[in-house]
């Protein structure tokens, strides 16, 4: 005759355990499937967020908010004036100037002798005219003076016999007339570096009284 086990003094320690968890399942649930879905529905209030910063516009010296009629108004960004500059630079511009010139890839450079008639203005651009002197040849030049960007662009009017010198190319500067390149016409002539130095007082020959050339296109 089979004999019912008799239960173990640990099963009701066990069951002593199991009670508290129960207890806490049995409340999750009521708050879930009772109450629970109406505090999540709930909004919150508003003043739990807190006001946002009152906002004060600035105040003039005289108290009141802008405008202020009695206040200066503030001028653009931009006060340059390119073509008051253009003048000063037609009126200041040095007219005789000396350097050298220096092809890219040779370390040999050859003499330079600029000489301006007076320069006129036409905007913001100063027009050029005079003689340029590359070693022993003279050749005429005309060009413009960009007085905003100080951007020179010069062209000599006549073949001075130098290779890199050849027709068709142009001295082409963003510092005036003291450091400009010369861009030559073709893509295997890498040009040349021409720098030069204003010269000033008794001993700086005058330019020439001639006539200037007729205006011609630099394009």
């Amino acid at each position: 005759m089979p004999t019912t086990p008799e239960p173990s003094a640990a099963a009701p320690a066990r069951s002593a355990a199991s009670r508290p968890l129960l207890a806490v399942l049995a409340v999750a649930a009521a708050v879930l499937t009772g109450g629970g879905g109406a505090l999540a529905q709930m909004p919150l209030d508003s003043k739990a967020f807190g006001d946002p910063p009152a906002f004060s516009p600035p105040l003039s010296p005289s108290g009141a908010a802008f405008p202020d009629p009695a206040m200066p108004r503030l001028e653009g960004v931009e006060t340059f004036d390119p073509v008051a500059r253009a003048q000063l630079l037609a009126r200041d511009l040095p007219l005789f100037w000396s350097g050298t010139y220096q092809p890219f890839g040779s370390s040999q450079s050859v003499p330079v002798q600029l000489r301006l008639a007076r320069p006129r203005t036409i905007g913001l651009m100063v027009d050029l005219r005079g003689e340029m002197r590359v070693g022993e040849v003279v050749s005429p030049v005309q060009g413009n003076l960009n007085a905003r960007s100080d951007q020179l662009d010069l062209l000599l009017l006549r073949p001075v016999g130098l290779a890199s010198l050849e027709p068709g190319g142009v001295f082409i500067g963003l510092q005036g007339l003291s450091l400009s390149g010369w861009q030559a016409s073709r893509l295997i002539n890498p040009g040349g570096r021409l720098e030069l130095s204003p010269l000033s007082g008794p001993a700086a020959p005058t330019p020439s009284d001639r006539p200037a050339a007729p205006i011609r296109g630099l394009w």
